[in-house]
């Protein structure tokens, strides 16, 4: 199982072998992925909430590399910074969005990375259809390196953020010349209103993002519990199996058929004395359990 969390990159993290030292670059987030029991993940090569540019040595990328080749299994993907609105029709946010993205996607192809994540944003004003034209825009206006893609992310869908439907994905491959995939993040695809909490509802979910999206455009997945109901919109992580989706939808997700082999990101909150490890041992517990 390709199972792993959203790690943080900054500071200095002892490994768990003590041959390798300390570093106090992006290495350290192999450390940390071993450390919480995962294989693959997630990170940000940057602050996400201010336009900032990857600082990645040569060395430290090579390190990455090498070290997330001895150490993983499964694929790291890349989480674009929070301030990239794809869909906005405003021309210096396009602009600082593609700059960043570039900047993203340049830095996958340093540290061996294959998917750079990213949301749609909102189309403020500019509606639907406008927004998944002007998201289109960017992305083919994107200098997309081999052995990279782009990564759309599902939305909880609140104001005029475009992601929430499953029509929105579908938009945006329609409208796009560049070969993208899809990232499900399982706590907005049910705050969108989309029903996970049993094994019917999961198939029902996963048969209709078939017929709407197909199958074939999803690479990730973001595993996290809801602390809100379904269709409510609201953007809140919860433990894995203590939210909304509970253990049967967590379990149905991560044992079903057309979902199981994909790699599983967990953006799950450290609250109650629990953080990412314990996650990750739900998640393995629950697909040992099928």
């Amino acid at each position: 199982m390709k199972v792993g969390a959203h790690v943080s990159i900054s500071g200095s993290c002892v490994s768990s072998d003590e041959e390798t030292p300390p570093y106090d670059d992006i290495r350290n987030a192999v450390h940390r992925q071993v450390a919480f029991g995962g294989n693959c993940g997630q990170i940000f090569t940057t602050s996400p909430q201010v336009w900032a540019q990857p600082e990645i040595s040569d060395e430290a990328a090579e390190g990455f590399q090498a070290e997330t080749a001895g150490n993983l299994e499964g694929p790291w993907v890349i989480h674009s910074a929070y301030l990239v609105n794809l869909c906005t029709p405003k021309e210096d946010l396009r602009r600082k969005s593609m700059e960043s993205m570039q900047a993203e996607l340049d830095a996958a192809v340093a540290l061996g990375v294959p998917y750079v994540n990213v949301h749609l944003g909102a189309h403020t004003g500019a509606g639907v259809e406008g927004g998944l034209d002007n998201a289109a825009s960017v992305i083919d206006d994107l200098d997309v390196p081999d052995g990279v893609q782009i990564l759309i992310e599902s939305d909880a869908g609140s104001g005029t953020k475009l992601g929430g439907e499953f029509e929105h994905l579908a938009g945006i491959i329609d409208r796009t010349e560049t070969d993208i995939g899809i990232c499900i993040d399982t706590a907005h695809t049910l705050a969108a209103g989309n029903d996970l909490t049993t094994p019917d509802a999961v198939d029902e979910t996963v048969q209709r993002f078939d017929d709407v999206v197909g199958l074939e455009y999803l690479e990730y997945i973001h595993l996290n519990d809801s602390k809100h109901d379904v269709g409510t919109h609201k953007d809140e992580h919860a433990h894995i199996g203590e939210g909304y989706i509970g253990e049967d939808g967590m379990r149905a997700i991560v044992t079903h058929p057309d979902l199981r082999e994909l790699p599983f990101a967990l953006e799950t909150p450290t609250e109650d004395g629990r953080g990412f490890a314990w996650n990750i041992q739900k998640v393995k517990e629950l697909r040992d359990s099928e």
